[in-house]
């Protein structure tokens, strides 16, 4: 795709990532080797599209290095406008400015950014494979989204809680803060080990100092390079990332031109509708200064449309925010996810809901109740989530109330039956792979005091220790109850509002009761208690009005008759009087008696109301500070989810808190804290009673790893620990000695401890390609990347490339000679290998090993 007005290049129409730099001012493609290396002193433009349940998402970045002119960041703001109109208004626009990038930006790298010094009009070079003449130190920094910063070879650039990589041409050495955490360190060697694969060929060997005392001969190294160093290292600067308090603070502001003047009117604060947004306007959506969204509604003119970054960086200029300000530019009907849930609802035409049942606004309908097939929720682990079941509630059920600060177990024959005066812990065991799961809920009533609600945490934490530590925690607040809670009462769950079950009552309970019955099978049926008085029925529903004499069944005009059925189960529950049955409209005078007289009610039928389906989103906690962030991880999958951390997964009608086995203990404590804070700051005005689910690494239920795109149950007893990684970098067996070349300094016949530098063995061959965005200096010789994650070797020359039918559902024998079977996709042209995987090889092969491996499975090249 090219336009004939424009300067554009041609543009591929494809799935993945697409970067060019600015180069005499013209777009100039990278090659694929350089993607996430960024030269400070340049501007460049990147691509991406992704499949969607929608369509297809595309997103259109520029990013501005720190030392880039003027006239490049302008030339980078025209050519994503011309783009954008190419590609007929569909991409979400971002500006992305040095060290401030968005977490979408960032998921696009997961290898971590390198910053470089200079740019392109110096003469630097954009990839120079096996380039060993090199002299740098990076400062890594980040445990989700990691950066490599090129800063002044001096210990002065050291501190204490950062890692840092010494690159030497043939030696790295990744130096690491003795206040670093495990995953600090793992990214920086994830880091290390493909600039050795990626920049080296794989020839460069890796040393790791994680203590100096243990590594006198790598530090003699840093030495040599750094000179003696004097006096103490610093501590880390923490960075200076928003808390949630100021995301919270969301302004909406109409923009508009008048007698040539622009004028900003703020229309809107906290939470927002979507009502708001006018189709024939622009619009600026300022989320506290973190972030700065422009709207441009459809029907709003071409001038206003082309102006939104300049509009954006006035308004930034003018409230006096950072220069940094991280933009966004949207278009009607085009929004981002991330704009959505700044919106209290967001309703769009035909959305898909659930499973594939699709609604209108405006569509006059009862709420359908979705049946499906529980058999499926273990082959299916997406279904378990979007039905948020856990299993097919089959399993066994125990209950206590908290009584007297104790637990008190619960009559079996009162099950399900739950007062909103008391707290109940209920415990539910389900057998999967042949062993036992526990989901354990604390269920709080509304009428429940402080230190009753505080007793059924700290039960559940004893009860959750008793076994084994692996019981997934569920907070209930009375009257959210999850599905799952709804299905394993079997239809009878009754919510009191007031009252406890215990065998001395305070106070008599009432003589007159009026239940509200929704629910058409023993899955989802569940019966509320609602003040007795005529205002509280409802046409849609099924009540129960229970006095001294008789239990009524009143059947509102829009209820069914499964609605029925069931009410008719809740009321030999309610009640031991006859039962009445009752149709709207011919009601006896005792009926409305015992409500206190007739009153208006709910007569309309109730409108479905289209909500948009919310995408899932993962974030990164930390509360250590004093201050509540939270770091999202975009794109998110199973290996986000590191071992140190406390993560938080937003599913809109749940909340799970996922807890790694080596996090810290006072963010495991805090959890909870951090779930009520989250939802309390949340732009959209989130319910302060969604359920909070605590699941723990290692346990984590179905209608958690649903959520996530072919989860691995191995991980966590296959995956390797940092230490691992460190030791699997190469056997030191083989090598005797080690020359390095420093200021005509030579090391030789120095015996090297295995932990402390390693080596990998090479033997295949390195790739060879020619830099678009600059001349690249490229060499063949032979070489293999011991990490796992790194791109294969193609055959010199870039020889060796087959058609799909020569490689796929192929034995070992039927492969061409040369091929490597293990490594078969390497070996398709580019766009063979983008229509088969989606993705590009660069893109692929950043992916964790097992999930590449389940996707060549499913494509025959396994």
């Amino acid at each position: 795709m090219a336009d004939g007005d424009t300067n554009l290049p041609p543009i591929e129409r494809r799935l993945g990532l697409q970067i060019w730099g600015i180069e005499n001012m013209k777009m100039v493609p990278v090659p694929e080797k350089a993607y996430g290396t960024f030269f400070e002193g340049d501007c460049y433009i990147i691509l991406h599209s992704k499949r969607t349940s929608r369509g297809t998402a595309v997103d259109l970045h520029y990013w501005i290095g720190k030392d880039s002119s003027q006239d490049e960041q302008g030339a980078a703001a025209m050519y994503v406008t011309q783009l954008d109109t190419a590609l007929r208004g569909n991409p979400v626009q971002h500006r992305e400015v040095q060290g401030h990038e968005s977490e979408t930006f960032q998921s696009y790298f997961r290898n971590g950014i390198i910053y470089k010094k200079g740019g392109v009009a110096s003469g630097f070079k954009h990839v120079e494979t096996n380039m060993y003449n090199i002299k740098r130190l990076l400062h890594v920094k980040g445990k989700k989204h990691v950066t490599a910063t090129e800063v002044a070879l001096s210990w002065d650039s050291f501190n204490k809680g950062d890692v840092f990589l010494l690159d030497l041409g043939k030696v790295l050495i990744q130096w690491n803060g003795p206040n670093c955490n495990i995953a600090e360190k793992s990214r920086g060697l994830a880091l290390a080990r493909s600039i050795r694969d990626s920049e080296r060929g794989g020839r460069a060997q890796i040393g790791i100092i994680d203590n100096e005392k243990d590594s006198p001969d790598l530090l003699k190294i840093m030495k040599m390079v750094l000179g003696e160093r004097r006096g103490e290292l610093r501590d880390a600067i923490p960075d200076t990332k928003a808390d949630e308090l100021q995301k919270a603070n969301v302004r909406l502001y109409h923009v508009y031109e008048k007698d040539n003047d622009l004028v900003v009117q703020e229309i809107a604060t906290r939470p927002l509708t979507q009502d708001l947004l006018q189709h024939e306007d622009c619009y600026i959506l300022d989320q506290g200064g973190y972030k700065i969204y422009v709207w441009r509604g459809k029907a709003s003119n071409q001038e206003e449309k082309k102006a939104a970054f300049t509009r954006a960086v006035g308004f930034i200029q003018a409230k006096g925010y950072s220069p940094s300000t991280n933009i966004e530019v949207i278009n009607d009907g085009a929004e981002s996810a991330m704009f959505k849930q700044l919106f209290q609802k967001w309703t769009e035409k035909d959305e898909t809901l659930g499973l594939g049942k699709i609604y209108t606004v405006g569509k006059t309908a009862k709420v359908e109740q979705v049946k499906f097939d529980t058999t499926q929720l273990h082959a299916r682990p997406e279904l378990a989530a979007e039905q948020r079941m856990v299993d097919d509630a089959s399993g066994d059920i125990e209950v206590w109330r908290i009584e007297d600060l104790q637990m008190q177990p619960v009559n079996p024959k009162t099950y399900g039956q739950f007062y909103g005066g008391d707290c109940y812990l209920v415990l539910y065991t389900y057998l999967r792979s042949g062993r036992p799961h526990y989901v354990l809920y604390m269920w709080q009533g509304r009428h429940a005091s402080v230190d009753e609600i505080t007793a059924c945490a700290l039960n559940a934490i004893e009860l959750d220790k008793k076994h084994g530590d692996e019981a997934v925690q569920v907070r209930v607040t009375m009257g959210k109850e999850p599905a799952h809670f709804l299905a394993i009462f079997k239809g009878k769950l009754i919510i009191y509002e007031g009252g406890t079950s215990r065998a001395q009552k305070s106070t008599p309970e009432p003589v007159i009761r009026l239940f509200q019955v929704r629910g058409t099978s023993e899955m989802n049926t569940k019966a509320t208690e609602v003040p007795a008085r005529a205002s509280s029925l409802n046409s849609n529903d099924v009540f129960l009005l229970a006095t001294n004499q008789v239990c009524y069944l009143w059947c509102g005009k829009g209820c069914s008759g499964d609605e029925r059925e069931m009410a008719k189960m809740v009321a030999d529950i309610v009640s031991r009087r006859d039962k009445h049955t009752i149709l709207e409209g011919q009601e006896p005078a005792e009926f409305w008696e015992a409500l206190g007289g007739k009153a208006p009610y709910a007569s309309e039928k109730r409108f479905q109301e289209q909500i948009t389906h919310y995408q899932p989103r993962l974030f990164e906690c930390s509360n250590q500070t004093g201050r509540f962030i939270m770091t999202e991880v975009v794109g998110f999958c199973q290996e986000d989810l590191d071992e140190d951390d406390v993560m938080l997964l937003d599913t809109w009608e749940e909340i799970f808190l996922w807890v790694g086995k080596a996090s810290n203990t006072y963010e495991r404590n805090e959890a909870i804290a951090s779930a009520k804070e989250y939802l309390k700051t949340h732009p959209a005005g989130r319910d302060l009673a969604t359920p909070i689910i605590l699941v723990k690494q290692g346990c984590e239920p179905l209608n958690f790893t649903g959520w996530f795109n072919a989860w691995d149950p191995y991980k966590w007893s296959d995956g390797k620990s940092y230490e691992e990684m460190k030791n699997s970098l190469g056997d030191m067996s083989a090598i005797s000695e080690i020359t390095v070349d420093l200021n005509n300094i030579s090391l030789s016949k120095k015996t090297l401890s295995m932990t402390n530098l390693a080596v990998s063995s090479t033997a295949s061959a390195s790739p060879e390609y020619k830099s678009h965005f600059n001349h690249a200096d490229s060499s063949s010789y032979t070489n293999s990347s011991s990490y796992s994650n790194s791109s294969p070797s193609p055959m010199p020359n870039g020889e060796g490339i087959y058609s799909r039918e020569v490689l796929m559902n192929k034995t070992v024998d039927e492969l061409p000679e040369g091929v490597d079977p293990t490594k078969k996709e390497y070996y398709l042209s580019d766009a063979d290998f983008h229509d088969i995987f989606g993705k590009s090889k660069h893109e692929f092969y950043q992916m964790p090993k097992w999930k590449q491996q389940n996707e060549k499975k499913q494509c025959g090249l396994f």
